[in-house]
């Protein structure tokens, strides 16, 4: 059963005036979403310790952008609105399954517009209002490739296996690729254009188009030493060649080389080995 969640009515009580409070967020949080405020808390610890972002500089200014423009907030929560509206019809009718899911539009996510966990034993997708507004994805298009895109890793989870456990960070790496592979290409197919990317800006796929051998290759050459903070490839903050989320780009191409041979309910329960070798042909093969 999928259920959403919108908080945004409440979501001006984490303010005073339109600065951010971190002690009013909590306050909204958890008494919509109980200990929820833990998960998001915890995560951007984890990326501070890095000592590559700070507070005050890199989080701070998009909580407060928030409150700061009101036509971009609630042209976001518009689009969400109209996203979900009957976002589990358009699944059923599209790969004929549902989703046991939670879809919760908040405040608070930080370190991406979307975000799969766990949360009181359900899966989860949680938006976060301020990435997306920071990425300008507020329109109804930029919704709907992000929130197919989050709840195509929830359809590997509930049909497949989303989560393994790696010793190696070129293990975790391919494995994040594959991953967010399947969950463009099936973002892909509910919008039902086989060359959408909601990354699309300014000429970014014609780019990555342009430089997929060269892209193949660095990835493949970067693997041998790639962890999750050196990677160049997953995530706004990070450049390939002036180029960001050039990782989802390559994914998809991945993981649709792979679905010439199988279908996608069998590909979401492979297990690494299977992934790894389907990797080394995807790389040897000349495109």
């Amino acid at each position: 059963m999928m259920r959403v969640i919108d908080t945004y009515p409440a979501i001006a009580s984490a303010y005073e005036g339109t600065t951010f409070c971190f002690e009013r967020w909590k306050g909204y949080m958890d008494s919509l979403l109980p200990d929820a405020s833990s998960l998001f808390v915890s995560d951007v610890e984890q990326c501070l310790e890095t000592g590559k972002f700070t507070w005050g500089q890199d989080y701070l200014p998009v909580l407060n952008a928030v409150m700061l423009h009101d036509g971009l907030r609630e042209k976001a929560h518009a689009s969400f609105c109209r996203a979900t509206g009957h976002l589990e019809r358009s699944i059923y009718d599209r790969f004929g399954k549902g989703l046991d899911v939670n879809i919760v539009f908040c405040l608070g996510l930080c370190n991406a517009a979307g975000w799969v966990t766990e949360y009181q034993g359900k899966k989860t997708v949680f938006l976060g209002i301020e990435k997306i507004m920071e990425l300008n994805w507020c329109g109804i298009d930029d919704m709907y490739g992000l929130l197919y895109h989050e709840l195509g890793h929830v359809y590997q989870a509930q049909y497949g296996v989303l989560h393994r456990t790696f010793s190696a960070h070129a293990d975790r790496m391919l494995w994040q690729l594959f991953t967010e592979g399947i969950a463009m290409y099936f973002e892909q197919m509910l919008i039902g254009d086989p060359n959408y990317y909601h990354q699309d800006q300014d000429g970014w796929k014609s780019w990555c188009d342009d430089h997929f051998n060269e892209i193949k290759a660095d990835f493949d050459r970067d693997l041998k030493t790639m962890t999750s903070d050196s990677q160049r490839y997953f995530g706004d903050w990070v450049s390939y060649n002036g180029h960001g989320d050039v990782g989802y780009y390559l994914g998809c191409r991945f993981v649709r080389f792979i679905l010439s041979a199988h279908k996608l309910d069998e590909i979401i329960s492979f297990d690494l080995d299977t992934v790894a070798q389907f990797y080394h042909e995807f790389i040897r093969f000349p495109e």
